[in-house]
């Protein structure tokens, strides 16, 4: 029976030491559960969603010295949204691992962000261990099981290595949960290190992403429902060392993008026009990624973990240590508006949570039931899994077919394409305006002004209130483009088409189907 505020008690009711895993096998159920992932993510090829080469791009001029800016002789604006992503890729130039040559004829701004990618995978799936140790004698179980569900869910692998930022996302938030769960079983939830290390890393969390400062209330949160025999003065402490930890550093660092940028949020915030959340969008949002998840393996997935968490001899604090950030991650993405990049690319925390929440479930409820109990969880889990795995199948080899994307038919695209014609028409010291930013900064000889706003601060206030004749207004009086592509919603959306362009004096050098073109 667990006993409110001594969690380190119950937690090791359930995990004898006798018991436990040896080391090996846990590390065998990371390396192997990697290889999985790995495995699927090599389908995808070389693969890289444009949008990560926009902070390739920033990386680039950062080690080159010239600061945040898109590129040289470009204002500081922040055109991305992941610094602490952004920080491991300048590292990266800096030691020559990454965009400075090929290897075996793959470019290293290929190879490098997979390579991040998949330390976070094994970084992510040792923390998994490190949290089943607490939980359940068979820790090389619980690993080896998320394992197999993370390198089969076709959302966290494509976001995995797509080269944007998801798998560091992911990787601090399975951290920031380990931490919580053997600060739990050692009795040392309110003691300074843990308070201390989970507001840090919801610091990183936060600097990954924006919505990754969901994660600092994980800890307060954690200790004022779960420690009840603890003195609220003691609790109240220890929760704000833990916001203490994560809110100055991040004060301070909003202060600086406000003095170097003149914005409190990224620029790329502005441009999405995020709107205020309601509950119509969280449930449609929650309900398109539970389906996707697949119901059957969401409704076994929460009536295992209801049990666990109502048990007597299972480590119910311990689970709800990772419940909390599981729960905080679901709700960030619940009330942010769908991606046009599809294949739910903000949910990449929630998989392996949810892979550690499950499998400690699981795995804990058979150990501590008889023969049919084990049987009955055996039986559900697979059958399940089976199904939600057919179900994503399909949906994962149209993704391989049709990538979102991809950097270097942007690099073609646009990027040569445009520095083709400049050469040709005899241009010196021309400019192009669209909306496909990452392989075109890559690549170009021009000056890029982005269409769709994200390193174009005026652009995205324009596209914020919704404002096209203010748009276009800037982007002809101002920025006077020398070349404009605009095709598609990007031309519907800012009015960019054919005639409008050719009534500013503009010549049209290809055309497409949609009224847009070059």
């Amino acid at each position: 029976m667990e006993i409110p505020g001594q969690p380190a008690r119950a937690a090791r009711a359930g995990t004898p030491k006798s018991a436990a895993s040896p080391w090996w096998a846990d590390a065998a159920a990371v390396v192997g559960g990697g290889a999985l992932v790995a495995l699927h993510g090599s389908r995808l090829g070389q693969w890289v969603v444009d949008d990560a080469a926009i902070t390739f791009a920033y990386a680039r001029s950062i080690d080159e010295g010239l600061g945040p800016v898109q590129q040289p002789g470009a204002e500081p604006v922040e055109g991305y949204s992941n610094p602490a992503w952004l920080a491991l890729l300048v590292a990266g130039r800096r030691l020559g691992l990454f965009d400075h040559r090929a290897v075996s004829g793959i470019p290293d701004l290929v190879l490098y962000p997979k390579a991040l990618g998949l330390l976070c995978v094994l970084v992510t799936l040792a923390a998994v261990a490190c949290a089943a140790r607490r939980l359940v004698a068979r820790s090389w179980l619980v690993t080896a099981l998320a394992g197999v569900l993370l390198g089969a869910n076709v959302s966290f692998v494509a976001w995995t290595f797509s080269g944007l930022e998801n798998p560091l996302y992911a990787c601090v938030a399975t951290v920031l949960a380990a931490v919580l769960v053997r600060a739990v079983a050692a009795d040392s939830l309110l003691g300074r290190g843990p308070a201390a290390a989970s507001g840090l890393l919801a610091l990183v969390a936060a600097l990954t992403r924006p919505d990754g400062a969901v994660l600092a209330g994980a800890y307060p949160l954690l200790v004022l429902l779960t420690v009840g025999d603890a003195k609220m003065r003691h609790r109240v402490r220890a929760a704000m060392l833990s916001a203490v930890a994560f809110a100055v550093p991040y004060a301070l660092f909003l202060v600086w993008r406000l003095a170097v940028f003149g914005r409190l949020v990224p620029n790329t915030a502005v441009a999405k026009a995020q709107e205020l959340p309601d509950a119509e969008l969280f449930t449609r949002t929650t309900g398109e990624l539970l389906t996707f998840a697949g119901w059957p393996a969401v409704l076994v997935a929460a009536a295992l973990l209801g049990i666990a968490l109502t048990r007597r001899g299972m480590p119910r604090t311990a689970l709800a240590a990772v419940v909390l950030p599981l729960a905080l991650t679901l709700c960030a993405y619940g009330v942010l508006e769908p991606d046009w990049m599809g294949m739910h690319r903000f949910a990449t925390p929630v998989w392996p949570l949810a892979a550690l929440a499950l499998a400690a479930a699981a795995v804990g409820l058979a150990e501590r039931g008889g023969p049919r109990p084990r049987a009955a969880v055996a039986v559900a889990l697979s059958t399940t899994l089976l199904l939600s795995w057919s179900a994503q199948r399909e949906r994962g080899a149209a993704f391989r077919a049709e990538p979102t994307l991809p950097m270097c038919l942007v690099v073609n695209r646009d990027g040569v394409v445009f520095n083709t014609y400049a050469d040709r028409l005899g241009i010196e010291g021309g400019s192009v305006l669209l909306p496909s930013l990452g392989g075109t900064l890559l690549t170009s000889d021009l000056t890029v002004h982005d269409l769709a706003g994200l390193t174009e601060p005026r652009i995205a206030d324009a596209l914020a209130a919704g404002d096209t004749e203010g748009l276009r207004a800037y982007a002809f009086r101002e920025l006077r483009p020398t070349f404009v592509h605009a095709v598609g919603v990007w031309a519907r959306k800012t009015g960019m088409t054919a005639p409008r362009l050719t009534a500013e004096g503009y010549v049209p050098v290809y055309r497409t189907d949609d009224g847009g073109g070059d």
